[in-house]
């Protein structure tokens, strides 16, 4: 087979923030900026990186959501915990500087964890937990 990830999905509740944060402060490049009905999809991605596409949607944008999920969506999302991604750099100490200088919501400073790997995390505006990984030297 041949496979690949092409695109990985983030909630969030501000589209502006949002891109802020991907755009401004993390340097992604916007691929897709696609409004409809006062929604808005916003498509960002490494730059360098074309195949590799994070969409920001709008989580009540799904019909078949009832308005109990929509609430408790809302609430995971308020506390942190409906959504994550893993990010890979090759200096997470001067990655973690340059987010923390754009006024992301630290959550764990550089770190070396007992599993191998050196890594951070911070919360972007919607509150998804945006975990940092220090590659490993090949």
């Amino acid at each position: 087979m041949d496979l690949h990830i092409h695109a990985s999905f983030l909630p969030h509740d501000d589209p502006d923030a949002a891109l802020a944060f991907y755009r401004d402060t993390l340097g992604f490049e916007v691929r897709n900026d696609v409004g409809y009905e006062g929604m808005r999809w916003i498509t960002v991605g490494p730059v360098g990186q074309p195949a590799t596409n994070i969409v920001l949607h709008p989580p009540a944008a799904d019909p078949g959501i009832t308005e109990d999920e929509r609430r408790t969506i809302a609430e995971m999302m308020a506390k942190g915990t409906y959504a994550s991604i893993v990010l890979a750099t090759s200096d997470v100490d001067g990655t973690f500087e340059r987010v923390q200088a754009g006024d992301a919501e630290v959550v764990q400073e550089p770190v070396d964890q007992p599993y191998g790997v050196r890594d951070c995390a911070f919360r972007d505006p919607a509150g998804n937990m945006v975990r940092i990984q220090q590659l490993k030297a090949s």
